[in-house]
């Protein structure tokens, strides 16, 4: 078995403080945000796999085959009833939680990557961009694909979401567009868009090279709100540079998230090193909801005030 090379400690301290003092040092200009389900989990939208609370647990009304079927291209293609009354329910109470804040305010600068609540520095490259292969839905994020065609306009989705209590909603839609209409996420079954391998950094036959890719240049990895049960996003947390920090925001620890020896031989997932102090030399676990965590690691920063104005302006 080739031996692992050594890596220096690459923070002060293998905690919230010590990814707080990196940014807070101008060191961590290209950042990346994996964000799951869970961040959403405080505007009102469950996530995916909480035992009793998690989608997956609360779906028996819409008799689906099994619970990932409402997500399933295949099934959608049938029957897309479930997704749209699930949709439905999903955006009607959705507030958008304090976590979200600093995201979107480096997404929506032009150009995609710009700074994060400090225009001075460019913290953090667009976290929708690289992410958007996950399987997941968020209310201010929907945008329309056909199945069969182009794209077409949000304002027609919502309302036929709206009006979907005689599965009228997509029906209307197919026959103005002649096919079936849904939100541009990936559902399983459907390829991941070229973008996704793009921004990767995963050169695919037929694939253009002009666009950068963000993943090799990375230097500092913010993972929170997910189970990182799916492939190939929970593979995205080993396709930064191997002296790139990685901090974990969740509420526990997902079960296939640690490092694995066996595993990492047979070319699986490597994941993170909480639990290996000889070893880990970057990852750091800070167990919070989203919202908490975010708002403590700003705090840290100096980042409180902005965070708090960017929250009440919506």
């Amino acid at each position: 078995v080739e031996e692992e090379p050594k890596y220096e400690k690459v923070l002060e301290t293998l905690d919230l403080e010590g990814v707080a003092q990196l940014i807070s040092q101008g060191k961590a200009k290209n950042v990346i945000v994996m964000a799951g389900a869970g961040i959403s989990v405080a505007a009102g939208i469950p996530d995916f796999r909480t035992p009793g609370t998690g989608l997956y647990d609360n779906l028996q009304k819409y008799n689906l085959p099994e619970p990932t079927a409402v997500f399933d291209i295949n099934f959608f293609r049938e029957n897309p009833a479930p997704f749209y009354q699930l949709a439905a329910g999903a955006l009607s109470r959705a507030v958008p939680p304090d976590a979200h804040a600093p995201l979107h305010q480096a997404a929506a600068r032009e150009g995609g990557a710009e700074a994060m609540l400090q225009p001075k520095h460019r913290l953090a490259r667009d976290p929708s961009r690289a992410a958007q292969g996950q399987v997941g839905c968020c209310a201010r994020q929907l945008r329309l694909r056909d199945v069969h065609r182009d794209r077409g306009p949000i304002e027609e989705v919502k309302e036929a979401v709206f009006s979907d209590e005689e599965e009228s909603g997509w029906r209307s839609l197919r026959a103005r567009y002649g096919g079936l209409v849904k939100p541009d996420i990936t559902f399983f079954g459907e390829r991941l868009p070229d973008r996704f391998y793009q921004l990767v950094g995963i050169d695919l036959p037929g694939l253009a090279t002009n666009v950068e890719p963000d993943f090799p240049s990375c230097d500092l990895l913010i993972v929170m709100g997910t189970s990182l049960a799916v492939r190939p996003f929970s593979a995205l947390v080993d396709m930064v540079p191997p002296t790139c920090p990685r901090i974990l925001i969740n509420r526990e620890v997902p079960s296939g998230a640690l490092y694995h020896p066996i595993r990492a031989m047979m070319g699986d997932t490597k994941g993170f090193r909480f639990d290996d102090e000889a070893n880990n030399y970057r990852d750091v676990l800070h167990l919070a909801n989203c919202d908490d965590g975010v708002a403590q690691l700003c705090e840290l920063i100096g980042w409180g005030e902005a965070l708090n104005a960017l929250v009440e302006a919506g």
